[in-house]
């Protein structure tokens, strides 16, 4: 492993951190850099297995909260409620990711699909943030389980490098009742299993393939994505509740439309 390929390695790692609960799609954002860079992972598992850092990121910052989910889990309806929602709303991305997975990574991690997929998105989301929308939701533990149902469906399309998978689910849930803070706090708990099953089943396709490089770069990519992650997780829902979703739309768009003109001149 090089200096040039651990410094690469470092700075995707931190992007990946950055933006995994942003919706901007990191997966987007890791493709373009990646693609710029010149960057090369085996069978493109960097990208998926470099999550870890920004999961265990997540965990740690609900760990209390998680922690007493299982210890309720036998006696709180309302905690047995809730865990049955976050199932419901992982199980179609579960379902599709496993039947799509040689298609996603085969024919869909396209740097030009990213970029009209980041500026298509970026539409979308400054559209939903100037909409008036009444709420009916503020609390992210108490939605109705068809709209637990119907995020995790709205999930899937982020599938596609570039949607976002919190973008997918925010504006879903937004779209379905839950206020700007409900809608990203849902999305950090439905992170947890989507990412968690993304980094198992890509390490279980792809373990056979990895050298001890790769290992290393892979290490110090979630490293860096547990601290920027941990940045990120700590202060996004105060921001959107003050702020809501405009910056992001904005940024998805510059993103893109740059990303199109690098491919455009450096191909």
């Amino acid at each position: 492993m090089g200096i040039i390929e651990a410094f690469q390695a470092a700075v995707l790692g931190l992007v990946e951190g950055l933006t995994e609960f942003l919706p901007v799609s990191s997966t987007g954002h890791l493709l373009l850099l990646g693609h710029f860079l010149g960057f090369k992972s085996t069978g493109q598992t960097f990208e998926v297995l470099v999550q870890l850092g920004a999961i265990l990121a997540i965990v740690s910052v609900y760990f209390g909260r998680i922690v007493f989910l299982l210890r309720t889990l036998r006696t709180r309806p309302e905690t047995q409620r809730f865990v049955t929602g976050v199932l419901v709303g992982f199980l179609p991305a579960a379902v599709l990711g496993a039947l799509l997975h040689g298609f996603i990574k085969g024919v869909l991690f396209n740097p030009w699909i990213v970029c009209v997929a980041l500026i298509v998105g970026g539409l979308v989301l400054l559209v939903v943030d100037g909409l008036k929308l009444e709420p009916r939701y503020d609390d992210a533990e108490t939605f109705p389980l068809r709209t637990y149902l119907a995020i995790g469906c709205a999930q899937c399309l982020a599938m596609i490098p570039g949607v976002s998978r919190s973008g997918a689910t925010i504006v879903s849930a937004m779209f379905l009742g839950a206020t700007k803070r409900a809608a990203a706090e849902f999305s950090f708990w439905l992170a947890m299993p989507t990412m968690a099953g993304a980094f198992a089943w890509d390490l279980l396709k792809n373990y056979k393939l990895l050298t001890f490089n790769d290992g290393g770069l892979i290490v110090i990519g979630f490293t860096m994505a547990f601290v920027s992650g941990l940045f990120v997780v700590r202060s996004l829902l105060g921001y959107v509740s003050r702020h809501g979703f405009a910056l992001f739309g904005w940024w998805r768009l510059i993103v893109g439309a740059a990303g199109l003109a690098g491919l455009i001149v450096f191909g």
